[in-house]
């Protein structure tokens, strides 16, 4: 289990003159492979944010096992509970409101958490908000940034790559997305094939900085004003690379290929990030989504905003990856518009996210 201590308490000052009540939102999310409970106050502190890690369990498999990440949250969520209420220091008849992630995510994980939220929303007659996850990972900024609008936000994962322009506070409209794999996705796929254990991102990202050449690898740029991406061609660029250097019995060249690997990749990221800020003429550029925690694409996205002079704006690590602060961040936008799901939330595994 993983605390979220370095957050804690972002963000007090602007509330000390006030004697408006808070608004403590207990937020759980369950999408994927971390069970996490958070308790967030006024959509800005951290008041308590663990995280239950399943990242061991699947490694023996490659990946993540639905069917045994479901069981790991049924196994995991009422201590959690207990635990983020504990660690906040916040009694239940305090709290505001439950969120939790509706979608999108896998099926099996996402009802574990839903049932749980409905039923302790039901038991305390609290307020119920359902949560898009990629607006959760949007709004992982707002707890150590102030946000302004409009705005472009990056959002890359292992199932996103998506270009989001934000409006106002939670007015999205995507741009550009991936049209087959996510980035996050093929840098999975291409590490397991060099023999990287799950998750392979963080071991590609490092390989890439140690390497002191790389093997080129091609770049899709689509149409000259498309602001969707393709990374199968990619990945398919460096399964070929690997499967020939195997079939003549050579080492494969594992730092090289993972270099040019992040290369392509960062280029075309750090382009059309920088051509959507310019076109649309946003004020911030936000890098969101567990693929945000990557060094290589940290620093070239941080070089062009300089050169744009536009903030860049990333989450630390901890709020990188699916946590549940994430979530109570992004539902106090809907708490401060009274926006509340009915008893009939259902997990939407693959929801689109609200475009204004």
């Amino acid at each position: 289990m993983e605390q979220d201590g370095q957050v804690q308490g972002q963000g007090q000052g602007q509330n000390k003159n006030s004697t408006a009540k808070p608004v403590y939102i207990l937020a759980i999310e369950t999408s994927c492979d971390e069970t996490s409970v958070a308790i967030v106050e006024n959509g800005k502190i951290i008041r308590s944010n663990v995280i239950s890690s399943q990242i061991e369990t699947h490694q023996r498999y490659g990946g993540v096992v639905p069917e045994v990440a479901s069981r790991k949250h049924v196994e995991s969520i009422t201590w959690m509970l207990e635990e983020a209420v504990t660690e906040a220091g916040v009694s239940l008849h305090e709290l505001s409101a439950i969120a939790v992630t509706e979608g999108p995510g896998l099926i099996g994980a996402l009802l574990v958490g839903v049932v749980a939220g409905k039923a302790l929303a039901c038991a305390l007659d609290l307020p119920l908000i359902g949560v898009h996850h990629i607006a959760g990972h949007i709004y992982a900024n707002q707890l150590v940034h102030e946000l302004v609008y409009p705005s472009i936000s990056l959002v890359v994962s292992g199932g996103h790559t998506e270009l989001i322009l934000l409006k106002g506070p939670g007015q999205f409209r995507i741009i550009g997305r991936t049209r087959d794999d996510a980035a996050g996705e093929a840098y999975d796929k291409i590490a397991r094939a060099m023999g990287l254990t799950y998750p392979g991102g963080p071991h590609v990202d490092r390989l890439a900085q140690e390497a002191d050449s790389e093997i080129k690898m091609p770049r899709s740029w689509l149409e000259a004003d498309s602001y969707d991406f393709s990374f199968s061609g990619l990945k398919s660029a460096v399964l070929n690379v690997v499967n020939q250097s195997k079939m003549r019995g050579e080492t494969v060249q594992v730092a090289q290929i993972a270099k040019g690997f992040q290369a392509s990749v960062i280029d075309v990221l750090v382009e059309k990030a920088s051509r959507a800020v310019k076109e649309y003429g946003a004020k911030q550029l936000l890098l969101a989504g567990g693929v945000a925690a990557n060094k290589g694409l940290r620093s070239r996205l941080g070089e062009r905003c300089e050169q744009l002079g536009v903030p860049l704006l990333v989450p630390p690590h901890r709020l990188c990856t699916d946590n549940a602060a994430m979530i109570g961040a992004a539902a106090f936008l809907k708490w401060d518009k009274q926006e509340f799901d009915s008893m009939e939330l259902k997990a939407e595994p693959q929801l689109k996210l609200e475009e204004w």
